[in-house]
């Protein structure tokens, strides 16, 4: 019997052969292959993040009517936040071991690695200016710019408030919403068609640029966070699936392994989120009620691969430094990492630049923190790609295991 879905029809599997060819590419033909394909990598990008906005604001409003007022919301609300903050935490605590094990930068000898101009992106000069991000003062100029913090407390209040209406307004209100959320997820899906020829232009463009100077400076460095990371994704993880939702971890890898592979590619939580609703719904089996209000709440805040690294990074340059840090320090450390990775935005390289706010805290300035922050971008883009790729999967485990307590049989059916 021929199977009605070869495995080369797959688009996973697309996906993956499309990263090997671009690898290929960019490692032998270097700026030529950029020059080539490199362009579908930016177009596909930028589809994906044109569609972002109006899926956060129609999915939220959409998942808090369906959640309802009252009770029902505020459990909701409770079980996202308990899920992200513990993930979060065991993964900077997980990196902090580490670091404090390895030592990779006791005796780093940076010389050979260039540092790199830092990227241009707004950072709150302080960890209070995140919370007052969450109200904005103009939600049109909040969507215009892309303000994820902003656009989700809007959007919550507008459910809320539409939940308030007399019956007929809010079944015309309510409609019109879920209406424009089925109109972006079609738009989406087309879009999510063309992910093959996108991810070629963008691991192109990543493997050329890519600097093995750099790489070999940075070993030690690289291979702590990408072991920790390793630890998250296939342990910590695996282990929450397991004992908290009842879930079979590697069936849920296997139906979320498209957004993974986005995610790796793309390096932007943010612009993997259209892909992340589409599997966590028709392939996971999670209703709209549950992600459409976690997973763009988790593509803002839970950033567990940037928390783990941001802590694993101001340890380091303490330690390029000669500068030993007490366990107060490293207290401090834990705390505000985990306090920046929700204000880190979901695009590329955002944690590295958010690595000042922890330095700051802990009093450690000057121009070669700089000097070290720039280096280490040299090897940033494979390390951003892998922690991406965490974020999202650790956003798709807490709304599968969310969607468990909260009793919904699709879950068990897709997963078990």
């Amino acid at each position: 019997m021929t199977n009605p879905h070869p495995w080369y029809k797959k688009l996973h599997n697309q996906v993956f052969a499309a990263m090997l060819v671009g690898a290929v590419l960019g490692v032998f033909f270097s700026e030529g292959a950029v020059s080539w394909v490199g362009w579908m990598g930016t177009m596909f990008v930028r589809l994906l993040r044109m569609v972002i906005v109006p899926l956060i604001f129609t999915s939220i409003i959409s998942g808090v009517i369906s959640a309802g007022a009252g009770a029902k919301l505020g459990r909701l609300s409770i079980k996202t936040l308990v899920y992200y903050i513990s993930t979060s935490l065991v993964a900077v605590l997980t990196g902090l071991v580490l670091v404090n094990l390895i030592k990779p930068g006791v005796g780093a000898d940076l010389g050979q690695a260039a540092s790199s101009a830092l990227p241009t992106l707004q950072t709150p000069g302080s960890l209070t200016e995140i919370f007052y991000r969450l109200i904005p003062t103009n939600p049109v100029a909040a969507m215009a710019n892309g303000d994820m913090l902003a656009i989700i407390f809007f959007s919550i209040l507008c459910g809320v408030g539409i939940l308030g209406l007399p019956r007929k307004e809010r079944e015309t209100l309510g409609g019109f919403v879920d209406a424009a959320f089925e109109l972006m997820m079609v738009i989406t899906a087309g879009i999510i068609r063309l992910a093959p020829l996108g991810v070629l232009g963008l691991i192109t463009t990543a493997a050329a640029r890519s600097g093995l100077n750099a790489l070999s400076s940075l070993g030690l460095y690289m291979l702590t966070i990408v072991l920790g990371l390793t630890i998250h994704l296939f342990l910590t993880l695996p282990l929450l699936l397991k004992f908290v939702g009842r879930l079979r971890p590697h069936l849920h890898y296997r139906n979320m392994s498209e957004a993974m592979l986005m995610a790796f590619s793309t390096s932007s939580s943010s612009a993997t989120l259209p892909v992340t609703l589409r599997c966590v719904e028709e392939k996971v089996g999670v209703s709209n009620r549950v992600s459409s209000f976690v997973l763009p709440m988790g593509a803002t805040i839970n950033m567990d691969g940037t928390a783990l690294y941001e802590c694993v990074g101001v340890i380091f340059i303490a330690q390029v430094m000669g500068i030993p840090l007490d366990f107060h320090s490293q207290l401090v450390v834990v705390v505000t990492a985990l306090l920046a990775s929700i204000g880190a935005a979901g695009i590329p390289s955002a944690g590295l630049v958010m690595i000042f706010i922890i330095t700051d805290a802990i009093h450690l300035k000057g121009p070669q923190v700089g000097l070290i922050v720039g280096t280490m971008l040299a090897i940033d883009r494979p390390l951003d790609m892998l922690r991406t790729m965490v974020n999202v999967t650790s956003d798709s485990c807490g709304a599968a295991i969310i969607a468990t307590t909260e009793g919904e049989a699709g879950v068990d059916s897709a997963l078990r």
